[in-house]
């Protein structure tokens, strides 16, 4: 029997999921308060650079990160806040250093965030992301993210690789993801996910007339070896399919339904930049904002696949989100 679900986003986790998060952030909070060493310059560090006197204070962290520490403004030379590595020290100065973590360090904290849960047991979730939210932290991203909100949510996260994250929508991708609870969970997720039984539909508003109506993608994705934050059809790249229907059409707009059967980073929306037909407002590849659109026009609108304990058929459908709506119904006429 498959159970199949329509979902409109809910607004918070539950209570007692946001409480307990709550309560761990405290704690995190009282965890994050920095170290601090005070040494005073020697003969042998007389004249030296401040970075290579910080080093001998702090030996088991690496120069590059208390070089920064300096930068930022977290080591003080005779009380005085200094800024510059390369500044010279005299003996008998005294350094003080705060050992700030890392913003790595600090990233896989539980937050308790807003995420619209639409299916939820022991063992597996379903989320609606928002478009805007990060999967996972990374540079520029530490805090805040789909990651953070999951550890927040329920404690086993913190036990499981990525927090029980199997695949990821891009940040302005909105849209349905399913995320493991257990880690027999996420390994069967995992191995589900290789196989191509876990179906992923998305709606998408590109460029242009797109034709013909109904077709296949079959091009390897890889770094555009041009400009590393792009990804790019390479002859190196990993195999990826893209199956494309055009749903309906105005001028200069095309309203897509598009089933990813591979998982490549950025993968619809440089399959279709290929083709000449990048998507609305998808300024990376190409696109340029219309429609009222500020974000890449794709939504990730319906995922199946099995339980990966019971073995039950679920089916979810994700209703549009605002901004995605208006302008799907500006190009098709309908919602």
């Amino acid at each position: 029997m498959k159970n199949d679900y329509r979902v409109a986003p809910s607004a918070q986790p539950p209570a007692e999921a946001q409480a307990a998060g709550e309560a761990e952030a405290s704690d995190a909070a009282w965890a994050d308060e920095p170290e601090r060493r005070t040494d005073t310059v020697t003969a042998a560090f007389h004249g030296e650079r401040l970075d290579k006197a910080v080093v001998s204070i702090a030996p088991e962290f690496s120069r590059n990160h208390l070089q920064g520490l300096i930068e930022e403004g977290h080591v003080s030379v005779d009380g005085t806040a200094q800024r510059s590595a390369s500044r010279k020290v005299l003996a008998g100065q005294r350094i003080e250093v705060d050992l700030v973590p890392t913003a790595e360090s600090r990233a896989f904290r539980p937050e308790a965030l807003p995420i619209a849960v639409v299916f939820e047991d022991a063992d597996v979730m379903v989320v609606d992301k928002a478009a805007g939210m990060v999967v996972h932290p990374a540079a520029g991203n530490w805090s805040g993210t789909l990651l953070n909100a999951l550890l927040a949510h329920h404690r086993g996260a913190a036990a499981l690789p990525r927090a029980g994250i199997v695949h990821r929508l891009d940040k302005d991708t909105s849209g349905l993801m399913v995320v493991g609870k257990t880690l027999v969970a996420v390994t069967a997720l995992v191995r589900a996910i290789a196989a191509r039984e876990v179906h992923r539909e998305y709606r998408a508003i590109a460029q242009g007339a797109v034709t013909p109506a109904k077709f296949s993608i079959d091009l390897p994705i890889g770094r555009d070896p041009q400009a590393r934050i792009r990804m790019a059809v390479v002859g190196s790249g990993k195999l990826a399919r893209t199956d494309v229907e055009r749903l309906a059409e105005s001028p200069g707009f095309s309203a897509l339904r598009c089933t990813l059967h591979s998982g490549r980073t950025h993968q619809i929306r440089v399959h279709l930049a290929q083709r000449g037909h990048p998507l609305v407002a998808d300024v990376l590849y190409g696109g340029k904002p219309a429609l009222g659109l500020a974000r890449q026009a794709l939504h990730a609108t319906r995922l199946a696949f099995a339980h990966p304990v019971t073995g039950q058929a679920l089916a979810f459908e994700s209703a549009f989100p605002a901004d995605f709506d208006a302008a799907w119904q500006a190009v098709t006429g309908k919602p």
